[in-house]
C-alpha cells in the first residue's frame, strides 16, 4: 500500500509516544539526551500543538514522524529556516528506507516545493556514531556546532533544497 503523508493531530499522540519511545531507544543506550529519546505524552502534545509535526501511515498505522521547527516559534533552528527535529522511524518495519522516504517527501513536497525554502538545518549529537555521516549521505553539511548543556555538542547541519532564491 502506498504510504499517506499528513499533518500529526492530538489523537496521534499516544501512538507517536509509543513509536519514538521504541525507536529513540538506541539514542538512550548510547547516552544521548535528544528530548524525544525522554519523551512523555505532555512533550509528544506539545510537539504536536507547537511545531509542524508529519507522520508517514501505511494500511492506517504510523510507521514513522519527523518535526520541522519554525523560525517564529518557541524552539527555532539557528538559521531563520525551518529546522528538523524529531525525525523516528517505527523499528519494527525493518530496514526498508521508510526514514529516507519521510525525509524525502519533506524536503521535497513541504520544504521545497510548498514552503520555497532555499534550505533546511537539522541539529545531532557529535556523540552518535553514524548520525552525521548519515546525513552527509543524504547531502546535509556541517555547518555549525555549539553545546547545548546536554553532555553532547550539537553539530548542525544543513541541505540546499533550492538554488533559485
Amino acid at each position: 500500500m502506498k504510504p499517506r503523508y499528513r499533518l500529526a493531530v492530538e489523537r496521534d499522540a499516544e501512538q507517536l509516544l509509543e513509536l519514538t519511545l521504541r525507536a529513540y531507544e538506541p539514542i538512550r543506550k548510547l547516552g544521548i539526551r535528544f528530548a524525544a529519546a525522554h519523551a512523555d505524552l505532555d512533550l509528544v502534545l506539545k510537539n504536536i500543538r507547537e511545531n509542524a509535526c508529519y507522520v508517514m501511515e501505511e494500511d492506517g498505522r504510523i510507521i514513522a514522524t519527523i518535526t520541522l521547527r519554525m523560525p517564529w516559534g518557541k524552539q527555532p533552528g539557528p538559521y531563520g529556516v525551518p529546522h528538523i527535529w524529531w525525525f523516528a522511524v517505527d523499528p519494527d518495519t525493518g530496514k526498508k528506507g521508510i526514514g529516507t522516504k519521510l525525509l524525502q517527501w519533506l524536503e521535497e513536497t513541504i520544504l521545497r516545493d510548498t514552503l520555497k525554502v532555499p534550505f533546511v538545518s537539522l541539529g545531532t549529537a557529535d556523540k552518535h556514531p553514524w548520525l552525521i555521516e548519515m546525513y552527509e549521505r543524504k547531502g546535509y553539511v556541517r555547518s555549525g556546532e555549539q553545546d547545548l548543556g546536554k553532555g553532547h555538542i550539537t553539530v548542525y547541519m544543513k541541505k540546499q533544497l533550492r538554488h533559485d532564491l
